[in-house]
C-alpha cells in the first residue's frame, strides 16, 4: 500500500491534467495561468519560511559529524576535508558533499550472512543518485530556453553536450534517459529491499512517482506525441513577463506534463525534497570542527545562582566535621594555596 497509493495519486495527477482542459470548459486559463502561478508563490513562501525557520534554531555547540582526526596539538596531523577546522575547509567539505554525494560515495550495506556481519560497499546508489541530481540539473537549465529569446550561450552549450550523441530527430537527450533509469533504479531498490522499504514512507515514493511522470511525459512530447513548441515558448515567456497568452492548439499533454509540474513545485516545501536547501543549514554539515582549539560558550545561557562547593563545604561544616570528614581547608594543598594567597 506504501508503493501503490503514490503511484495512484500520481495517475490521478497525470489524468487531471490530461483530461481537465477537455472535461471542464474554460478551464484551459486554470491549468496554464492560474495553478503555475500558484504552486510558484506557494514554493517561494514556503521555501522561504522552511529555511528561515531552520536559521532561527539554536545552535550554541559544534556538533559536527566528521570521520577524521581533529586539529589538535601541532604534532599530530588533522584532515582538513573530512574535519575542518575553518571556514575554507568548510567550503570544501560542503562543495564535495553538494556536487559529488562525498558521504554516499562512502556508504557501505550491512547483512548478516552465516552467523556473520558483512560489510559491502554501495557505490550503485552513489551512482544512481549522482546521476539522477546532475540529471534533473541539467533539465532544468535546459528548460530555461523556453523563457528566454534570445536563448543564453551556455544553455546553448549544454544542449549541443547533453546530446552529443545525435540518436534520433529530434535529438535524444543523455539527461532525460539518465533520469528516468537512475529513478527507476532508487524505485527499485526501495521496493526490492526489505529493510530500505521497511523504512520507506508512501511519501517517499511520491516524489519519485511525481518525478519520473514527469520526465515520461517530457520525453512522450518530445519524441512521440509532438506538441507546438512555439506555442509553449510563447506561454512560458506571457508567464514570466506577467503577460500570460494561451496560444490553441499546444495539445492536451502539454498539460499533463505542465499540471505535474506544478504539483511537483506546490509540494517541493512540505516534503524532504527540501534537502535542497535544508543542507546548507544542517549544523552537522556547515561547522568548524574546532572544539579543541577554542571554547564554545552557550549564547542563550541565563545567569544562575550557583551553590558553590566552598560555600556548600561552609554550610555543613560543624556536620562534616563531627562525620569525620577532612576539610578542602585542611588539606595540604588547600593549605598551601591560602598561605601563598
Amino acid at each position: 500500500m506504501k508503493v501503490l497509493y503514490p503511484l495512484l495519486m500520481v495517475v490521478i495527477l497525470a489524468l487531471i491534467g490530461l483530461l481537465g482542459v477537455w472535461v471542464v470548459p474554460g478551464s484551459t486559463v486554470v491549468f496554464a495561468v492560474v495553478l503555475p502561478y500558484a504552486a510558484i508563490a506557494i514554493l517561494i513562501v514556503g521555501f522561504i519560511y522552511r529555511v528561515v525557520n531552520w536559521a532561527k534554531s539554536p545552535v550554541p555547540f559544534r556538533i559536527t559529524t566528521t570521520c577524521g582526526q581533529q586539529k589538535s596539538l601541532p604534532w599530530i596531523k588533522s584532515n582538513p576535508i573530512e574535519s575542518p577546522h575553518n571556514n575554507l575547509g568548510v567550503i570544501g567539505r560542503m562543495a564535495l558533499e553538494v556536487l559529488f554525494f562525498r558521504s554516499l560515495f562512502r556508504n557501505t550495506s550491512t547483512e548478516l550472512k552465516g552467523g556473520r556481519l558483512i560489510f559491502a560497499e554501495e557505490k550503485f546508489l552513489w551512482l544512481a543518485g549522482l546521476a539522477f541530481h546532475w540529471s534533473l540539473l541539467a533539465i532544468f537549465v535546459r528548460h530555461y530556453r523556453l523563457f528566454t529569446e534570445p536563448v543564453p550561450s551556455f544553455v546553448t552549450l549544454l544542449q549541443a553536450i547533453d546530446g552529443f550523441l545525435q540518436i534520433g530527430i529530434p535529438v535524444l537527450y543523455m539527461s532525460s534517459a539518465i533520469v528516468v533509469v537512475a529513478g527507476l533504479y532508487l524505485l527499485y531498490r526501495r521496493i526490492a529491499f526489505a529493510k530500505i522499504a521497511y523504512i520507506s514512507l508512501p511519501s517517499d515514493y511520491f516524489a519519485l512517482f511525481l518525478i519520473l511522470g514527469i520526465a515520461t511525459t517530457g520525453i512522450l512530447m518530445r519524441h512521440f506525441y509532438r506538441v507546438d513548441v512555439v506555442g509553449v515558448k510563447e506561454l512560458a515567456m506571457g508567464l514570466v513577463s506577467f503577460n500570460p497568452v494561451i496560444p490553441q492548439g499546444i495539445g492536451p499533454l502539454f498539460f499533463c506534463h505542465l499540471f505535474l509540474v506544478t504539483s511537483l513545485l506546490a509540494y517541493f516545501p512540505f516534503s524532504k525534497l527540501m534537502h535542497l536547501g535544508g543542507i546548507f543549514l544542517s549544523p552537522t554539515r556547515n561547522l568548524a570542527n574546532n572544539n579543541r582549539m577554542r571554547r564554545h560558550v552557550n549564547p542563550w545561557n541565563y545567569p544562575v545562582n550557583v551553590h558553590t562547593y566552598q560555600e556548600w563545604e561552609e554550610e555543613f561544616k560543624d556536620k562534616l566535621l563531627a562525620a569525620g570528614y577532612t576539610l578542602d581547608e585542611d588539606t595540604p594543598e588547600r593549605k598551601d594555596v591560602l598561605v601563598r594567597g
